[in-house]
């Protein structure tokens, strides 16, 4: 989970390349020894077809998020339509196409496992307060500019 590393929400993640088509072995031990390894959340970047999704989501017990990746002419829409339209029973949370998705993949992920863990919870929401002190302090520029009079020859 590159995002909640990346904001300081220190979650432990790992790293893994697989195919649910060109590797599905490698996919299904993965999918199905993940819990026993301890891992809490799934997170599956997937492009064109995006099966890896939905194939995790059906081989772990494990809540899996994907996450839609623009490798196609289709620009990652594809992905989107695949990702979101899993079959009943086979639950996917979905967030959007590209970098802000990953980034919300890793944060919602992050949020699940808060479930149980008030420390990292405390720390997303010092992380939110930190989101919120950057909007404040963008609109108090804002409202400077606007106080501010008007430039020679503008």
């Amino acid at each position: 989970m590159t995002g909640p590393v990346r904001v300081g929400i220190e979650v432990g993640s790992e790293v893994v390349v697989t195919s649910a088509h060109r590797t599905p072995e490698r996919t299904h031990e993965y999918a199905t020894t993940a819990h026993a390894r301890g891992i809490g959340v799934l997170i599956a970047g997937a492009g064109g077809a995006a099966a890896l999704p939905g194939v995790l989501a059906a081989s772990s017990p494990l809540p899996v998020i994907g996450v839609p990746v623009a490798s196609t002419p289709l620009g990652g829409l594809d992905a989107l339509l695949s990702i979101v339209q899993m079959p009943k029973g086979v639950p996917v949370a979905t967030v959007a196409i590209g970098k802000w998705g990953a980034a919300n993949a890793g944060l919602l992920a992050a949020q699940i496992l808060a479930v149980g863990d008030p420390a990292l919870a405390a720390r997303i929401a010092a992380y939110r307060k930190r989101l919120a002190n950057e909007v404040d302090e963008r609109a108090r520029k804002v409202a400077a500019q606007m106080k501010s009079p008007p430039k020679s020859g503008t």
